[in-house]
């Protein structure tokens, strides 16, 4: 069992918001699903808690009710090899949502997500002082990161 499990309140659309993250992810899988009883609160027979899987990474979903929602300052990253899987992953969780500055969205749910390429990280640490700031610089100025335009920057001359 993994000791820190991120632990995401939904409203009343867990069950929702879980089928997509595990349709978008290849490598993820529902593993438990709870049901509230007699006692609720939520409805007896709906979905109180979904315990699922994504990359190897445990989550919990509840449907908690209205009382808190999401905000960006929490974000799942997303680490990426490929401007493909940027493309997709972005086109995917950014449906119905709402796309915002370097790599950041927020799903049709509240969640926010940062899709991310692995290139940026290194190119950013580079010691390089003068690279490193063009990326950011390029990065800056993106919605969904564009790997070509990252390269293009870090190889300016």
């Amino acid at each position: 069992m993994q000791k820190i499990t991120p632990f995401l309140w939904y409203d009343n659309n867990a069950e929702e918001a879980v089928n997509l993250y595990t349709s978008v992810f290849k490598n993820s899988k529902i593993k438990k699903v709870s049901r509230y009883g007699d006692t609720g609160p939520g409805p007896k027979g709906s979905v109180m808690v979904i315990n699922f899987e994504i990359e190897g990474q445990d989550f919990s979903a509840i449907n908690g009710g209205p009382t808190f929602k999401f905000t960006p300052a929490i974000s799942l990253m997303v680490n990426c090899k490929t401007q493909d899987e940027v493309d997709e992953l972005w086109k995917k969780l950014s449906a119905g949502g709402r796309t915002d500055q370097c790599g950041w969205l927020q799903d049709k749910f509240g969640l926010s997500w940062q899709i991310t390429p692995s290139i940026l990280g290194e190119m950013i640490a580079d010691k390089d002082q003068v690279k490193s700031n063009r990326v950011m610089a390029a990065m800056m100025k993106m919605t969904r990161i564009d790997i070509k335009k990252l390269q293009e920057a870090y190889d300016q001359k």
